[in-house]
């Protein structure tokens, strides 16, 4: 892959990330039950709001390895253990991500039974979890394809 095409890349990655931070800081102050609160009582008192900053913590650190990845790719690096263990990350973050996701539904359902119109919020919530599920799963097939490699050039580097 050409230079410019990974540093392409890990600018996107960044961006997203940012877009990402900007709409966690950015939403609960316009959300419709928020919009005569102060931001103290926005930010410390909604503890599903506490759950989901701490939760996009594994979204942010499976970013991070994606930015990784991507430089060990422009460095001609991609067939070594970092890269394998980059993807695994990856695959691990999705994977906590999707059930954490999945967690946070479960708490909406059981908490706003009856209360409130929860169709938009499980929509989403079942949207993100099936893109989580599918990053975890290209990143394990990846990671073992990485993997096999791997260890066929280390098999490779013995012989010689």
């Amino acid at each position: 892959m050409k230079k410019g095409s990974t540093i392409f890349l890990q600018a996107v990655i960044v961006l997203i990330g940012i877009g990402t931070l900007t709409f966690l800081l950015w939403e609960p102050l316009i959300e419709g039950r928020n919009i005569d609160s102060t931001p103290l009582e926005v930010y410390f008192k909604d503890p599903f709001l506490a759950y989901a900053y701490a939760s996009s913590i594994l979204f942010f650190v499976g970013l991070y390895q994606a930015f990784m990845l991507l430089g060990y790719i422009g460095q001609n690096k991609v067939f070594s253990l970092h890269s394998v263990k980059a993807l695994r990350t990856i695959k691990y973050c999705a994977l906590a991500t999707a059930g954490l996701i999945v967690a946070g539904v479960a708490y909406i359902i059981i908490a706003n039974s009856g209360k409130d119109d929860i169709v938009g919020g499980v929509a989403m919530g079942a949207v993100t979890t099936f893109v989580s599920i599918v990053i975890a799963t290209a990143a394990a097939v990846f990671e073992g394809l990485l993997q096999n490699a791997v260890d066929m050039k280390s098999k490779n580097d013995l012989m010689v």
